[in-house]
């Protein structure tokens, strides 16, 4: 249930909740804050919703290295969750930062309230940058173990993929 409050309407505590639900934030300030919405699922997994834990699904394959299409595998999916994660840490960081910034300074300095949004929003800037390069280093760790194994994944891979012969029929002339 979203509930948007009128920010022109008097003596509504909840009169900027407009910005949270997709609106401006002030009204020279210039903000955009994007629409906000949470998805609450409750499952009935023999947990009572309130209590106990439900079991957490990893974003990874399970890490079994067993063949060179495993290691592939795991390197790729951990790659893509990585990127993803990078933009969306990195667009809440550029959100953060914009509705702090609206928050007024309590010493009233000029720009202060943008200098102390920046601090905060830094600081997940830097969370999505650690997620770019796991990211990077996931692919290049696939790239190494390809380097690494050469040699035991050309032995195998000429022994699974015989190329056919074509057979000559001499008795159709």
């Amino acid at each position: 249930m979203t509930t948007a409050a009128n920010p022109s309407s008097k003596g509504n505590k909840f009169a900027n909740a407009g910005a949270a639900a997709g609106g401006f934030i002030g009204a020279m300030g210039g903000s955009f804050v994007p629409p906000v919405n949470i998805t609450v699922n409750n499952t009935k997994n023999g947990v009572a919703h309130g209590t106990g834990r439900a079991q957490a699904q990893s974003l990874l394959p399970a890490p079994e290295f067993t063949s060179p299409a495993q290691v592939r595998n795991y390197c790729n999916t951990l790659r893509a969750a990585a990127v993803t994660l990078s933009i969306e840490v990195a667009m809440g960081a550029e959100i953060m930062k914009s509705v702090l910034a609206a928050v007024p300074d309590p010493e009233g300095r000029a720009f202060g309230s943008r200098i102390r949004a920046a601090k905060v929003a830094r600081k997940m800037q830097r969370s999505a940058d650690a997620l770019r390069d796991a990211a990077k280093d996931a692919a290049a760790c696939y790239a190494t173990f390809q380097q690494e194994y050469e040699e035991e994944i050309n032995r195998v891979r000429h022994r699974a993929r015989k190329p056919k012969q074509p057979v000559m029929n001499w008795a159709q002339q």
